[in-house]
């Protein structure tokens, strides 16, 4: 019976031994706890499995490791609102939309430091922006133009005056007195652009500003479309006040897009960005309509790569 109850023993140690290790890590939580009081709007992935996510509040910027779900400030308050956030791989920095500031804010994406701030005027929202090997490219929200900071050799930050706007002409159509143009991607040579209002999603020379509206099948749209991402051929859009995504195939040049899908969650409360890091899509969740108190809490939801 001593044998017996030994070995029992034994190996219930054992097994405790090995499952603890693993209980304990619990890796790539379903959802991520940002301060309270944070307010988030812009999310984009980093190296590894990092992500960075701005405050509406106050411009700050955190760092989260979606593995661990561990969160740990980066960038300090900046006087305005942090809004589209978007990391430059090349270069090691980090980009930010400031909405109602027009301004444009880069950061090393390491340490935090402050490397320029960029102002437009005239200036309604500055929403999201995307980096390419020559520019980088920022909607606003209540005009019918792109802003512009063209790159230099090696990806080299411009003098502020050398910053430009790019008018949107072609299909593109601006509705005053609302968001328009919203999320912002770069694909195959050319931007796609959402405009939240009319839910519509556009093709956009980056050279010339012409947009083509994307084909997106009888009776489909973007409506309330924010954020994009892409992985591959896939777009996501985000759209807030639908606590949802949307998954389309893109096709050739850009001119259709099919929709595989629909991504929810009870976890989402109006989603606004998301980014695709270590083979899942993690949204963060503005909570628009929920007051902003030091006590309000906010998270972001990991959703899986496809409904």
């Amino acid at each position: 019976m001593k044998r017996r109850l030994s070995a029992v023993l034994a190996v219930a140690m054992a097994v405790t031994m090995f499952a603890a290790p693993v209980s304990a890590a619990r890796p790539f939580p379903s959802q991520i706890a940002l301060p309270n009081g944070w307010a988030p709007e812009g999310i984009t992935a980093g190296n590894g499995t990092t992500v960075y996510v701005g405050s509406l509040v106050d411009g700050a910027v955190l760092k989260a490791d979606v593995r661990t779900g561990d969160t740990s400030p980066l960038v300090a308050p900046a006087g305005g609102p942090a809004v589209g956030v978007e990391f430059d791989a090349a270069a090691n920095r980090l980009w930010v939309a400031g909405g109602p500031t027009g301004e444009v804010r880069v950061y090393d994406a390491s340490s935090g430091e402050p490397l320029q701030t960029y102002t437009f005027s005239p200036a309604g929202f500055l929403n999201d922006l995307v980096v390419t090997d020559s520019a980088v490219y920022v909607t606003d929200s209540s005009f019918a133009h792109l802003d512009v900071i063209p790159l230099g050799a090696n990806g080299a930050l411009p003098d502020p005056s050398e910053t430009a706007m790019l008018p949107l002409s072609g299909d593109f159509e601006l509705v005053p007195g609302q968001f328009n143009a919203n999320g912002i991607v770069a694909a195959r040579g050319w931007l796609i652009v959402v405009n939240s209002f009319t839910g519509k999603l556009f093709r956009v020379n980056p050279a010339t500003g012409v947009t083509s509206e994307i084909f997106l099948g009888a009776g489909v749209d973007v409506a309330f479309g924010d954020g994009l991402e892409l992985h591959g051929g896939m777009l996501y859009v985000v759209q807030n006040q639908l606590n949802r995504v949307e998954l389309f195939a893109l096709g050739p040049r850009l001119a259709v897009a099919l929709r595989l899908g629909i991504l929810m969650s009870n976890a989402l409360d109006v989603p606004t960005t998301a980014a695709w890091v270590a083979g899942s899509l993690y949204a963060v969740n503005a909570r628009f309509g929920t007051p902003v108190t030091p006590d309000t809490e906010y998270w972001i939801t990991r959703l899986p790569a496809k409904p």
